[in-house]
């Protein structure tokens, strides 16, 4: 095993190493201090005189990074900015293949862009393939520096997609104009990946310079997309009308996810009206089958039903399944689920429904054939198999196999010194890009050893994605730590709520990381949304939490537990609902309540949001496992053997952000579904 080779840093590699493995003599602690005063500084574009950096600055391991700022601020404050090209131009070849040259390169790029330095520019692009913008400023360089040649087939790929294109892109389109390169089979094209894309505004004004002939048939398609009943009701009353079948179809499919009862009055009529036979008819009624099962409604298999064979697809293949569970018939679930292709049946998933239809049917002993099988993993499906075979269910630990030597040594690796510099620098997403530069330049063999480094210090997300990646799920110890007991203690005295729930939740919501914020805003451990904090100490008789409070622990836990406590409460002790609910909010898990109990398992099964699905499956899973650890003995399941029903008093929810930061509500089946829920 080796180390791919890696740039020297300024400082010794002894003191890294004295740092990195714990020792008590903190070597970096006076210019750490240093560096986050003058970064801060840097970063708030503040100017400063001449730096006075002491030598312990200049060698510290972040020193790059404090240049880098400065050169940022300077591009932006400097009286002329063609000198602080040349101080920038330099520490690139020092710094360019760094995480912190390729972070300045970026910044700088659009600075030369917009003062058209496009000499500069075109010697310092390197297309990542990540930025449109900076794409199509390169391509404005090549035209500026008459480097044209290939540039048509260049532009054009810049041109050939379906998303709104930034403003930096038009003069390379306009050049293509110019020269008569963008005809209207082009302009037409992209306007057709507009549609697939389902951006019809992009559709309907590249529309506006096609031939009258050309421009119709977009806009139709657009028109289906904007207002798919609408266009519907006129293909209907006015059979002559010519539409493309691929635009039908979409505009059908569309009005089916929006609207069931619109779809199936307006079914017969839009067959007999544009003369399809069964054969054309089918994918009309798989999509009118699919948003029914997605609203567990019972007409759904009598859709699918419809649907030929051929016409089958993974999607309506799951769902059939779970319509069937839903209405409670267990032959047409199995049919359906012998029907699968192989790379889906034999995931655990349907493996455990096709147990369980088995079972229902009277052959037990193939049912507990399979479960059996199925306990030999670890997931979510393994501990429902366990509960059938009325077993207590322990995970199995499959434990890393530490090697301290090469641990050290990675720690001494410049990547993964700065990684760690920056974590303690409270920079986490600077670390993060240089930990995954230091895993990169691992020898493979090495890699896991990386998760171990991450874990000791602290940085428990980082190692647990970096053993998520390498496919490593099972080291519990290493994995499924605890670093919040006192916090989670609260909580569980403030809440009731069990230990390994919080704890599941946890992990889950913010993998440990108590500082992290998600894209809907909600903050901290347990992903508290400000205003659900605040409403929840209210209700608890508690201070009432400022955004950066909810950023410690002993303060988001007990909130986030209190909230939980709540949802409980709503769906009367029942766990799914109730944790669905703080994924999805409390009005989504409330209209997925059924009308009459349903197996617990069946309810989560049919859970028409995948990321909410996954969310319960994964929660339920990682309880078991904190319990395990907690107590050192098998779990008993019985509670997911039992039945979700409408709670017998069940308060009207408030239309409010849900703690997890997920969507109020989003289109079901929106994300595909993982095999299984580690």
């Amino acid at each position: 095993m080796r180390l791919k080779s890696a740039p020297l840093l300024l400082l010794p590699a002894l003191l890294c190493a004295a740092l990195l493995a714990g020792a008590d003599d903190d070597t970096y602690a006076a210019a750490r201090q240093e560096f986050l005063r003058d970064y801060t500084t840097a970063s708030a574009m503040l100017p400063e005189g001449p730096p006075q950096d002491s030598a312990a600055l200049q060698a510290y391991p972040l020193y790059p990074y404090l240049q880098a700022a400065r050169l940022k601020r300077d591009l932006r404050l400097a009286p002329d900015p063609n000198a602080v090209d040349v101080r920038i131009g330099q520490f690139l070849k020092d710094n360019g293949e760094q995480p912190v040259g390729r972070a300045l390169r970026r910044a700088w790029l659009p600075d030369l862009a917009r003062r058209k330095s496009w000499s500069m520019f075109y010697t310092q692009y390197v297309d990542t393939g990540a930025d449109a913008s900076l794409r199509c400023n390169a391509l404005q360089a090549r035209i500026a520096l008459n480097q044209t040649k290939d540039l048509a087939p260049a532009i054009v790929e810049q041109w050939l997609n379906g998303r709104d294109t930034p403003a930096e892109c038009e003069p390379a389109f306009d050049w293509l104009r110019a020269r008569k390169l963008l005809p209207a089979s082009l302009v037409d094209q992209r306007a057709r990946l507009s549609l697939a894309a389902g951006n019809f505004r992009l559709a309907q004004n590249l529309a506006r310079t096609l031939p009258p002939e050309m421009a119709a048939p977009v806009q139709q398609w657009a028109a289906l997309i904007e207002q798919p009943q609408r266009e519907i009701d006129r293909f209907i009353a006015q059979p002559e009308l010519s539409v493309e079948p691929a635009a039908q179809l979409d505009g059908w499919t569309r009005l089916a996810r929006a609207d069931a009862d619109a779809a199936m009055e307006r079914y017969q009529p839009l067959l007999d009206a544009r003369k399809l036979d069964a054969a054309g008819a089918s994918l009309y009624a798989r999509a009118v089958a699919l948003s029914l099962a997605w609203s567990r409604r019972p007409e759904a298999l009598d859709w699918f039903a419809r649907v030929a064979a051929g016409d089958v697809d993974e999607r309506s293949a799951e769902w059939t399944v779970r319509a069937a569970l839903w209405a409670g018939n267990w032959p047409r679930a199995a049919q359906a689920l012998a029907a699968m292709p192989p790379s889906l049946g034999n995931l655990p998933r349907w493996r455990y429904w096709a147990a369980r239809a088995s079972e229902v049917q009277g052959d037990a002993a193939a049912a507990r054939a399979v479960y059996a099988q199925l306990t030999a993993n670890d997931n979510y499906y393994a501990a429902l198999s366990s509960a059938r075979l009325g077993q207590p269910f322990a995970p199995h630990p499959q434990p890393l196999t530490i090697n301290t030597a090469v641990g050290a040594q990675i720690a001494q690796e410049p990547p993964f010194v700065r990684a760690h510099e920056l974590l303690l620098c409270d920079l986490k997403p600077l670390a993060a890009v240089e930990w995954q530069s230091g895993v990169d330049g691992l020898d493979p063999a090495w890699r896991l050893q990386a998760v171990s480094l991450a874990m000791r210090w602290g940085w428990y997300e980082q190692g647990i994605a970096s053993a998520s990646k390498q496919g490593v799920f099972n080291d519990y110890q290493l994995l499924y730590p605890k670093p919040y007991d006192v916090a989670v203690h609260t909580a569980v005295a403030l809440s009731q709520v069990p230990e390994d729930l919080i704890y599941a939740i946890l992990r889950q919501e913010s993998l440990y990381d108590a500082e992290v914020v998600s894209h809907a805003g909600a903050l901290g451990l347990l992903q508290m949304i400000p205003d659900t904090a605040q409403r929840v100490a209210k209700r608890w008789g508690r201070p009432p939490p400022t955004r950066t409070q909810l950023f410690d622990p002993l303060v988001n836990a007990p909130l986030g537990s209190a909230e939980l406590h709540d949802l409980l409460d709503l769906f009367g002790q029942q766990a799914p609902p109730a944790i669905a609910a703080y994924n999805a909010g409390p009005n989504a898990a409330t209209r997925w309540l059924p009308d009459a109990p349903r197996d617990a398992a069946v309810w989560i099964e049919n859970i028409p949001y995948n990321e909410t699905r996954d969310y319960v499956q994964r929660v339920l899973w990682h309880s078991v496992v904190f319990g395990w650890r907690r107590s050192g003995e098998p779990q008993k399941l019985d509670a997911w053997l039992g039945q979700i029903a409408m709670p017998v008093i069940a308060p009207a929810p408030q239309s409010v952000p849900q703690p997890g930061g997920a969507p109020a509500d989003t289109a079901p089946d929106a994300a595909p579904v993982p095999p299984a829920a580690q």
